[in-house]
């Protein structure tokens, strides 16, 4: 059984940037960059692609089903996140990110603007 919700602006960004659902399953369980997403209790997660000249790397956004981030008594330690079980995390966006991302907020404007309109 898959445990991922996949939401229709998540498979249209995938589709867009090529990238496929292993893939983005891939960087959620050994991102080499963890943050706090954008979008109220969602995380973010990168990992770096591409050769040394074309570097790029591979973001997507998630967020732990309700009730699994409730039970927790303490914050979310990235580290153990997959150790939560969770029923289903719930894939928001992926995108690819040209070069090396800045440590603040690397999503492009266009990207945060299309996420704001969904909620």
């Amino acid at each position: 059984m898959d445990n991922y919700h996949w939401t229709n602006h998540s498979l249209m960004k995938m589709r867009y940037y090529g990238l496929s659902q292993q893939r983005i399953k891939r960087v959620i369980k050994n991102p080499e960059r963890i943050e706090e997403g954008i979008v109220e209790k969602t995380i973010a997660c990168m990992q770096t692609a591409g050769s040394s000249k074309h570097p790029y790397e591979i973001w997507t956004m998630y967020q732990i089903p309700e009730s699994k981030v409730k039970s927790q008594k303490s914050k979310i330690i990235p580290n153990k996140l997959m150790k939560l079980k969770a029923k289903k995390l719930k894939i928001i966006s992926a995108w690819r990110y040209p070069g090396k991302s800045p440590k603040n907020n690397p999503i492009p404007e266009e990207i945060l603007k299309e996420i704001r309109s969904l909620i």
